[in-house]
């Protein structure tokens, strides 16, 4: 039998008997996170059947423990089992067991052992201010424990917009000097997770992509995976023909925004804001912020927490298509210039929940294949 550090993902979750259907659902729902077809299944079945885990060291600095809460509440059992334990996290001060001198001595060792095989998670934000005397564990500062644990780290990834951008703590005047990581560490690969909190299964699929690629995922001009964060939550909004027809929500409690009338109006940051909030959702695909009647923040994006109040509509949004007419079409009386508008919204809003779906529903048919 082999040892923990040395059992493939798949020994692993076997190990914690879970079934080989349920590891297969996870693998079917995972790829078609990631974006990728059905027919790509099978290579990440394989990849997690046969690679060793990744050993990974999580550190906690300025931060509320948010993007920890968002993951071990995953919809799906093997999503947070997958970081918590599968992937062989060999320290979290937030969520292991051990605590002072023993904790610190198994990161030590991990480290040592793993040097330039690890993936080092970071979640917060690093005070520069005073010598970075804002944030010290064990009388250490932050930054010193960053240089420490970047060191040997084959690549970095930044849980939350506080450890991406530098988050609420960096907000103006900015007293502790909040910095993202990546102002601190400069000479590593870093994917950036942003999000306040970021998506559970989000933080999974950057892991599944590294481990079935054996590469980083394509990111975009802000360092963050372009998988998820390629489109802008109004894009596939289901609010979304509701804006194209000029129909908005005067206030929060009214009749309108119960039948689902935009919230833009009311601040709505869905149409600058890059995420899958809109197409992934939150708790097994139940909700998200602007399905619950409450407008996006833009949680995602740099700078979110000095962007003005949140309930103010923003004046200077990119217009295109039906969108530079919406006003004009919402003073029109409701006939077919409207309903073709709002139609025409509809098919394109759900295209990807449509592709999630069909290929969700392709794994599942070849998983009879993949078994035998």
């Amino acid at each position: 039998m082999p040892q923990d550090s040395e059992l493939t993902y798949y020994e692993a979750v076997r190990r914690a008997g879970i079934s080989r259907r349920d590891f297969l659902k996870f693998a079917t729902a995972t790829a078609a996170f990631i974006g990728l077809p059905g027919t790509m299944l099978s290579q990440v079945v394989n990849a997690l059947e046969t690679k060793k885990r990744i050993p990974v060291i999580w550190e906690h600095f300025q931060e509320c423990t948010g993007c920890s809460e968002s993951f071990i509440r995953s919809s799906h059992p093997l999503a947070a089992n997958l970081i918590l334990d599968q992937i062989s996290l060999d320290y979290t001060d937030t969520l292991m067991a051990a605590s002072g001198h023993n904790a610190e001595e198994a990161k030590q060792k991990s480290m040592k052992e793993n040097h330039g095989k690890y993936i080092l998670v970071v979640e917060g934000a690093v005070p520069t201010k005073d010598g970075g005397v804002y944030c010290a564990i064990a009388g250490r500062t932050a930054i010193d424990i960053l240089k420490e644990s970047a060191e040997g780290a084959l690549a970095i990834i930044t849980y939350g917009s506080c450890s991406s951008y530098g988050g609420v703590q960096a907000a103006a005047p900015n007293p502790t000097g909040s910095v993202p990581v990546d102002e601190i560490i400069t000479d590593k690969p870093i994917i950036k997770v942003p999000g306040c909190p970021p998506i559970a299964e989000v933080m999974t699929g950057v892991i599944v992509h590294y481990l079935t690629f054996g590469r980083l995922p394509e990111l975009d001009a802000q360092g963050r995976p372009k998988v998820f964060y390629g489109k802008r939550i109004h894009d596939s909004c289901y609010r979304r023909p509701f804006f194209d027809a000029g129909l908005y929500a005067p206030a929060f409690d009214s009749e309108e925004a119960k039948q689902g009338h935009c919230l833009y109006k009311l601040g709505c940051r869905g149409p600058v804001t890059y995420n899958s909030c809109s197409t992934m959702e939150w708790n097994n695909g139940t909700s998200f912020p602007i399905k619950s009647g409450n407008p996006c923040i833009g949680c995602s994006e740099n700078g979110f927490w000095d962007n003005g109040p949140f309930v103010e509509r923003l004046t200077n949004i990119p217009e295109f298509g039906v969108e530079s007419t919406a006003d004009k079409i919402g003073k029109i009386v409701l006939g077919a210039a409207v309903g073709a508008a709002a139609v025409h919204a509809v098919a394109s809003q759900f295209g990807k929940k449509k592709e999630l779906r069909e290929n969700y529903c392709q794994g599942l048919e070849n998983e009879e294949h993949i078994e035998e």
